[in-house]
């Protein structure tokens, strides 16, 4: 089902005759209104004027969330306080939050884009759409609710964690479609068997999970304990929140709502623009936003854009499901690894649940990584023997794929934190 079939199967030159379009009009307002624009397009000498054709992007300058930070907090919004209706920001965890503010066409925006990714989830006005993210300042909550009334379907407003909450929901509602981390989706898997829920009754069919990455292997795992369908959403809060791409039941990558969002790829040494196929930084550009545009924001996610014809129907560019980021990279004795490696390789041997931490240290100027991994229930109770024969298997196997020798350390089921947010994989203990 698809619920914008004019916007997403639009013709391709028809697209983009309307990104120009926009993205020329996007580009006056900011300059026009944000000294920042007006500041930093000066010093790259370039004109709104100047952006005659989409290829002409590559002139501009790039947005960062230290800009956005310096602006701090309503310095890049492009019309006056008083027409923003909604403010969400960043958590702020790795320095002051980054602010965003909407319009209300804004919102409306941000409601047809989610209820586009709803509906690739099988949404219809007859679902309950029970929904795990947050509300208040992150986007996620706020950003699904929008796009469930757009469609009209019944919304549940759950929210993050109130796990014995969500499992009543699921029974007594009959819940079709849940959304939340898929990190905690995995968490309310264990929490519906040791509930002693039969799983059977629940009427689960799709789940929209996002907000953190997270491994084909790690859907698979959702897929057969809760028995729906997994699909990843993607979005940001500087952008608009959740929404920005969205998994079709193909499986192939995430549309991107490019009517809305221009995206690009660029590499995270040179900043060039790179051609489709090739694993750079994506950089997303509002082509519609009024509150508060966006032009070349670095998202500092991995990915790799695709535009092969999707048998969904769909004529909306792909995005690889993101792989880690340009500042999340760990670099271990001259390597750069990402942490979904090593969930990836993790999830590929059977003995192992799939809850894990990486803990980096630097003990002798050398630095070395564990891994803590829970066992299965069945491998804990076997004897020592077996455990040292796993524990040595799983070191190998991730040696293998990510080409460090690493220190795996089997611990007890159900003994690392569960989250019930975004789930902190990575411990570096490393004094930088």
């Amino acid at each position: 089902m698809i619920w914008n079939k004019e916007a997403e199967c639009m013709r391709i030159g028809e697209r983009e005759k309307l990104q120009i379009e926009r993205l020329r009009a996007i580009l006056r307002r900011a300059y026009k209104n944000v000294p920042y624009y007006q500041k930093r397009f000066g010093e790259s000498k370039v004109k709104p004027a100047d952006i005659r054709s989409l290829k002409d992007i590559k002139k501009l300058p790039f947005t960062t969330k230290t800009d956005l930070r310096e602006g701090y907090p309503f310095g890049l919004f492009a019309v006056p306080r008083k027409e923003i209706v909604e403010v969400h920001t960043s958590s702020g965890t790795t320095g002051k939050p980054t602010v965003s503010g909407y319009t209300r066409k804004d919102i409306e925006i941000w409601g047809e884009v989610v209820a586009r990714a709803l509906t690739m989830c099988g949404a219809t006005k007859d679902d309950i759409i029970q929904n795990g993210y947050g509300y208040g300042l992150f986007t996620g909550g706020l950003g699904v609710h929008y796009g469930a009334q757009r469609i009209g379907a019944t919304v549940v407003p759950v929210s993050a964690g109130q796990t014995k909450r969500h499992l009543d929901i699921m029974q007594d509602f009959g819940s079709t479609i849940l959304t939340c981390t898929p990190s905690y989706a995995l968490y309310l898997t264990e929490a519906v068997a040791e509930a002693g829920i039969n799983r059977k009754k629940l009427k689960l069919k799709a789940g929209c999970f996002g907000a953190e990455m997270w491994t084909d292997r790690m859907r698979d795992e959702i897929e057969k304990r809760f028995r729906l369908l997994a699909l990843n959403i993607y979005g940001l809060t500087e952008i608009i929140g959740p929404g920005v791409a969205q998994e079709c039941d193909q499986k192939n990558g995430l549309h991107i709502f490019e009517d809305h969002f221009y995206p690009e790829v660029v590499s995270p040494e040179t900043l060039e623009p790179l051609p489709d196929g090739e694993k750079g930084e994506l950089v997303l550009t509002t082509l519609t936003r009024d509150g508060m545009p966006m032009i070349r924001f670095r998202t500092r996610d991995i990915t790799t854009l695709r535009r092969e014809p999707c048998k969904c129907g769909r004529t909306l560019v792909r995005m690889d499901r993101v792989t880690g980021r340009t500042d999340d990279m760990l670099k271990i004795r001259g390597v750069l690894i990402f942490p979904s490696q090593i969930e990836k390789a993790l999830l590929e041997v059977r003995e192992v649940e799939p809850h894990y931490q990486i803990i980096v240290t630097r003990p002798q100027h050398l630095d070395e990584i564990e891994v803590q991994v829970e066992t299965s229930k069945k491998l804990f109770s076997d004897e020592v023997r077996h455990l040292e024969e796993a524990r040595k298997k799983i070191e190998k196997h991730i040696e293998n794929s990510i080409g460090l020798r690493v220190k795996v350390t089997l611990v007890e089921p159900k003994t690392l934190p569960r989250s019930e947010g975004k789930a902190k994989r990575v411990i570096d203990k490393r004094q930088l």
